[in-house]
């Protein structure tokens, strides 16, 4: 069924204009869950969205090659960019669901790119045990020096763990030990871990996201837990970040996020163009 299948490319959270995050992006179609798995890899891409009109409402599906996600922020960037292109015009809005949620998405044109942005919904935020800290963190290949206070589990979706370290160069040195890594994920059902620099005055942030539970061993851009960072400093009392992502794969990208109360997410994103699955 999938052979010779046309889908879009949507580059997601761009920064400054290149980089991103390719994603596919599909309509609906009569696909088994073992095809829509394929789709990412057939495509070249970490993640495929399914975009589903349902009446008002526009459903949402997000599958890397290890199966469904439950949600997926950038890949809710990468479909608000391919709705904003197929509606036409300056502005896009609609109502998205995922995951039985169902919420708020808007676009605006600009040029060639779209800025998208939506509300993830609630972030719940608790402190790791010993046990998960014990496992986890010592697979990212780092010493207790290189860490910074505030590592937390934090969930929109799914759960994963939030570790800052001391700083950015900290950030990129990081080699994980993946296979280490992944079992310690599975163990504690975390979708994966993000590791970030400590936040500047201006709430400027680098990020890495190691998901190899998923099929992702590092991903370019990860909104959602970009959200989860947000809630988390803002009972800290940072209320807006700018988090940089995806320099150690060669490819740039920015979320933003602020959260006054409610946590919304940002990005720029490009239809980049369609091509034939082989």
């Amino acid at each position: 069924m999938i052979s010779r299948l046309s889908v879009t490319i949507v580059r997601a959270c761009l920064r400054e204009g290149v980089g991103g995050s390719p994603t596919a992006v599909l309509g609906e179609l009569p696909l088994s869950d073992d095809e829509r798995r394929l789709v990412p890899v057939l495509a070249g891409t970490s993640h495929a969205v399914f975009v589903s009109p349902r009446g008002s409402e526009v459903a949402l599906r997000f599958f890397t090659a290890e199966g469904e996600l439950p949600a997926c922020g950038h890949g809710t960037v990468a479909a608000l960019a391919f709705l904003a292109e197929r509606a036409g015009g300056s502005e896009y809005r609609g109502t998205l669901r995922a995951a039985g949620r169902s919420f708020a998405g808007w676009a605006v044109r600009e040029g060639v790119r779209v800025r998208a942005a939506f509300e993830p919904g609630p972030v719940a935020l608790r402190e790791p045990t010993a046990a998960e800290c014990g496992l986890v963190v010592p697979t990212l290949g780092v010493t207790r020096d290189m860490l910074a206070p505030g590592t937390r589990v934090a969930s929109v979706g799914r759960a994963r763990l939030l570790v800052p370290v001391a700083s950015r160069s900290v950030l990129a040195a990081l080699a994980p030990d993946f296979g280490r890594l992944r079992a310690a994920c599975d163990r504690f059902g975390f979708l994966g871990c993000y590791v970030y620099s400590v936040p500047t005055r201006s709430g400027r942030i680098a990020a890495r996201m190691f998901a190899p539970s998923i099929g992702v061993p590092e991903d370019i851009a990860n909104a959602n837990s970009t959200a989860c960072l947000a809630a988390d400093l803002a009972g800290r009392g940072v209320t807006e970040i700018a988090v940089d992502m995806g320099d150690s794969l060669g490819s740039p990208a920015t979320i933003t996020a602020s959260a006054e109360p409610l946590v919304r997410l940002g990005g720029t994103a490009e239809v980049t163009g369609v091509v034939r699955l082989p």
